[in-house]
């Protein structure tokens, strides 16, 4: 095969390629996925329904909050240390700005660089070296809301 055979050959491939990439695309881009979709007519948490009465704003439950437990709820940490005292925190960790990953073992653990905080927020175990900073929470009906 001379050069320009093989020219002309990988030139095709290349255009066959992109061709194909296009096609793919044009297909995904005519999906209905993602546009105009509605939410399902009864929204859940978990496996049960929410609440028609819960607080627009809600952070969470006060049942899906475990005693000695907590949960991440986008920018905070609810906790209840002690059964019936709910405390809010920031999800971000004091060590390097990341966000807190878990809620375990009786302590709020950063995946980072493996700092841990009590439930009230105190340092547990480093790198870090201050507790999370306090979010105001309240208790309304079964729900604990922000604020």
């Amino acid at each position: 095969m001379t050069f320009d055979e093989q020219l002309r050959t990988r030139r095709r491939a290349v255009i066959a390629a992109g061709a194909g990439i296009a096609a793919a695309a044009a297909v995904t881009a005519c999906t209905p996925y993602g546009k105009g979709d509605t939410a399902p007519e009864t929204a859940t948490a978990g496996d049960r329904p929410i609440d028609a009465d819960r607080p627009a704003h809600a952070l969470a439950e006060t049942a899906d909050i475990p005693v000695g437990g907590g949960v991440i709820v986008g920018d905070t940490v609810v906790t209840q240390p002690t059964a019936g005292t709910f405390v809010g925190l920031s999800s971000v960790c004091t060590h390097a700005g990341c966000k807190v990953a878990t809620v375990s073992g009786g302590t709020i653990n950063c995946a980072c660089h493996g700092s841990k905080f009590g439930l009230d927020g105190s340092v547990a175990g480093g790198p870090a070296t201050r507790p999370l900073a306090p979010k105001t929470i309240r208790v309304t009906g079964g729900s604990v809301v922000a604020g």
